[in-house]
Formats: structure tokens, sequence, C-alpha cells
């Protein structure tokens, strides 16, 4: 994917937003609200078509599926990268796999989640208490 591209998607983008922004003046916000996230969806779902290859595409519908906090990370994490001129082709499946597996590694050391730590205490019971040959 090229500058050329993304800076193509953007003026669309903003365009539309414009259009549709003077189009409805004055009315109702809430409307305006579930309008305006339902563009973004759009967007954010344009873009990740473009960016990924179908196969990838199909791996992160299943990843979220599962695992909906996951796949927004991702996603997320692309389009910046597409937006910053980082990606050259479209992502692989392997290359998500290797993108899904980063994303939770920062996740586990972040939030410390994934792993069960016992801790016992010390000095509770001891089998040299019960030696009372001492008396």
């Amino acid at each position: 994917m090229t500058d050329a591209d993304l800076e193509e998607i953007r003026r669309a983008r903003l365009a539309q937003l414009q259009q549709q922004s003077g189009a409805s003046g004055g009315g109702n916000p809430e409307g305006q609200d579930e309008q305006q996230k339902q563009q973004e969806a759009e967007a954010r779902t344009s873009i990740l078509s473009q960016i990924l290859l179908p196969e990838a595409a199909d791996r992160l519908g299943r990843v979220r599926l599962v695992k909906e906090s996951r796949a927004a990370d991702v996603e997320n994490r692309l389009i910046m990268l597409a937006k910053s001129g980082q990606l050259r082709s479209k992502i692989t499946e392997t290359q998500l796999k290797e993108l899904l597996g980063a994303v939770a590694e920062n996740n586990e050391r972040e939030g410390g989640r994934g792993s069960i730590v016992i801790s016992r205490r010390k000095g509770g019971w001891d089998d040299e208490d019960d030696n009372l040959d001492g008396l």
C-alpha cells in the first residue's frame, strides 16, 4: 500500500464527513453520534480490507469472535502502521499471527494476567515444633 493510496482514502473520507456534516445541520445529537460511529466502523473495515489478505482477514474475524479486545488492539495497530506508511504490502496470515503473538505478550506484561502465582506463608507449620523430647 502506497502513501498515495492512503492519502486518497483520507481525502475521500474527509470529503464524505464534510458533506454529511453540512447536510445534517441541526439534527439530534444522538443520531449524529450513532451515524458517526457507523461511519468510523465503515472506514475501519475499508482500511482493513485494503491492508489484509483474505486469509488474514478471516483469521482476524475468528479472533474477534473469541476475544474482541485483542482483535481491536490488532486492528488499531494495523491501522496505525498503514497510516504511518510502514506497510509496504498486504498483511499475510503468517504476519498476522506474529502480530497477534506480540499483542498477547504485550498484554501479559502490562496486565500480569495469564499466570497464577501462589505464595505460601513461611513458618506457619513446622515439624520441629512437634519435638517434645527436651521437656
